[in-house]
């Protein structure tokens, strides 16, 4: 099943996608449709809010080497904030205080149950669905602070989207690939993760709770590279969808805000 959130008649709610034009509220508060409502009634909003996101570096063996970092032995966790998110569509916004935005693709999970100290074998029970994501960096801030926090939390650098995809086959074979104007740039597959997203729900729950609507993003594939204002951005994820963004630079008109 395919989730997005919305908003019908001033009323934002989560939605399953029933067809190609359509859509059925999946919350059953009173004031709320029933039945299907056509795609074109309601507006698309940034499918998440989560009270935090929760990052995962250095989660694919080839990306470790191709930065020239040595290969973790734990998980290396960071946090993007939630305003950083924006929607399929929405523009990613580069910062005039940086020469130097990368893309990266990701498998992104997000939390269906609040998960705290759960195992391996239980913590995709608390998962609600996968969805793709693009944590954009300004690499060279990133660089000159010797740490990532404001390079990765720029206002539009965490796109996620287009939806949740509930049923997945297998999250440990999944290609993940970035396609900037239409060329493939960025070419892994899950099965490459140094940690498994079991592996790390389960990490990160021994950290931090982990609350419905929080979202991890589980780490990029060897590939990244520059992005620049006029470039198209896709991130695409077998089984689970494609999420294209436009670039465009500081003081732009531009989409997309956390709602």
């Amino acid at each position: 099943m395919r989730i997005i959130r919305v908003r019908h008649r001033e009323k934002a709610f989560y939605a399953a996608i029933t067809g190609p034009e359509t859509v059925r509220c999946l919350s059953r508060e009173d004031g709320l449709p029933e039945g299907d409502i056509p795609l074109g009634e309601v507006e698309l909003l940034p499918l998440v809010r989560p009270s935090k996101i929760i990052c995962v570096g250095l989660n694919y063996f080839n990306h470790a080497r191709e930065l020239e970092m040595a290969v973790p032995e734990e998980p290396i966790l960071f946090l993007k904030p939630p305003s950083s998110v924006i929607g399929a569509g929405d523009a990613i916004v580069t910062p005039a205080c940086s020469q130097r935005v990368d893309y990266e693709a990701e498998l992104a999970l997000v939390m269906g149950k609040a998960a705290r100290f759960v195992s391996e074998e239980d913590a995709l029970g608390h998962v609600f669905g996968f969805t793709c994501a693009n944590d954009v960096t300004a690499r060279d801030l990133q660089k000159k602070d010797g740490q990532w926090t404001r390079g990765k939390s720029f206002d539009t650098f965490c796109p996620i989207g287009p939806w949740i995809e509930t049923q997945v086959t297998d999250e440990n074979a999944l290609g993940v690939r970035t396609v900037i104007n239409h060329e493939v740039r960025q070419q892994g597959n899950t099965s490459e993760m140094i940690f498994s997203p079991r592996k790390l729900v389960s990490f990160i729950s021994r950290v931090m709770t982990l609350l419905p609507g929080d979202v991890i993003l589980t780490g990029t594939p060897p590939g990244v590279g520059p992005i620049k204002a006029g470039d198209e951005v896709s991130v695409e994820i077998d089984q689970v969808g494609f999420l294209v963004n436009p670039v465009a630079a500081e003081g732009e008109e531009r989409r997309g805000a956390v709602q």
